[in-house]
């Protein structure tokens, strides 16, 4: 990181000299430094929040194929079933398991990014992937959190009575994933840093070419031309284009009209990292349907491609709703006054 202790800038502190500080680095540059160290552990934060959220998916899965209840509503079984086989149980099965997927793939798609930020030869290419990973860094650290939850309640829901006490474990997973919103910077320190450090500071420029390239995932989606792919396709154009008004919308209000770009820093932050965890699923949609057309490992790329459409369907779909709330509904949020409440 080119930090080092200089010996030559000792400062004594406390009574009668006891204790002796080092300068790290450069005069002037702490927050800088700073910085480095959080971006790595707002990062691990929301790997940790991936890993919670995939481990409370496996639990409920082991135990929706265990527990017994009820028969099928299509009638395929006459005899109490398993709780898998109910459609409700499998929507938020694969809520949970869609969520994590993206999740997942968004972070290892910003540490790419990172790694060739430090040792790509072209240095173009390491100041590009440097720039899109500081701006992944909230979106992974918050987006993954908060998503982290949601999975985790669903893991008790899947359980029923049974996730509530302590037998099961499934409550365990939404206690420890609640404190990931708040430490390294709570959900809207992240988001108030990809509003004004990594939105408004370049006039949402490096928002809006990550969105060029998701239409270029868009295209290649359209050109696949499996019905899968082209449903996805549609999702995400419009969450993308949803994404952009927004980007266009905190550019444009983040100094002239704070609280109203401010009142959707959250939301924003919500939206992008949805866009971008969707993104990634329709890329891995794409390499799915090369990899099953030849042959290897079949169920396991159906099932990719599966959840990459189910991700479109039920969860990037949110995006647009997300605009309107930021765009249009900032003065519900500001509007009242504060001896109302």
């Amino acid at each position: 990181m080119g930090i080092k202790a200089s010996p030559t800038a000792v400062l004594q502190y406390g009574d009668h000299g006891g204790a002796v500080g080092y300068l790290v680095g450069e005069e002037n540059r702490g927050l800088e430094y700073m910085f480095i160290m959080m971006n790595a552990a707002r990062f691990a934060v929301g790997v940790q929040g991936i890993a919670i959220a995939e481990r409370a998916y496996q639990k409920a899965v082991q135990y929706a194929r265990d527990r017994v209840q009820s028969r099928p509503v299509d009638g395929s079984l006459n005899a109490a079933a398993p709780i898998i086989h109910h459609p409700d149980v499998k929507r938020m099965l694969m809520t949970m398991r869609a969520t994590v997927e993206g999740c997942r793939a968004m972070s290892a798609v910003a540490a790419a990014a990172y790694d060739a930020a430090h040792h790509h030869p072209d240095a173009d290419v390491r100041k590009q992937n440097a720039t899109f990973y500081e701006f992944m860094v909230p979106l992974v650290k918050g987006y993954s959190t908060e998503m982290s939850l949601e999975v985790t309640s669903l893991g008790v829901q899947v359980h029923g009575g049974m996730g509530f006490i302590e037998e099961t474990g499934a409550a365990q997973y939404y206690r420890d994933a609640k404190i990931l919103t708040i430490y390294e910077g709570t959900t809207a320190i992240q988001a108030n840093d990809l509003v004004g450090r990594k939105t408004a500071r370049d006039g949402g420029n490096t928002a809006k070419a990550i969105a060029a390239q998701i239409a270029g995932t868009e295209a290649e989606l359209r050109a696949s031309g499996s019905a899968h792919a082209v449903a996805v396709a549609q999702r995400l154009a419009a969450a993308r284009e949803a994404f952009v008004d927004v980007v266009d919308f905190i550019a444009a209000n983040t100094r002239a009209n704070p609280n109203a770009a401010f009142a959707g820093s959250v939301p924003y932050l919500m939206l992008a990292g949805n866009l971008m965890a969707g993104w990634q699923m329709g890329r891995a949609l794409l390499v799915a349907e090369r990899e099953a057309a030849a042959g290897r490992d079949v169920p396991f790329m159906q099932a990719k491609i599966s959840t990459a459409r189910f991700y479109a369907d039920h969860i990037l779909s949110r995006a647009p709703g997300v605009r309107d709330a930021i765009v249009e509904g900032h003065a519900g949020v500001t509007e009242m006054a504060v001896e109302a409440f």
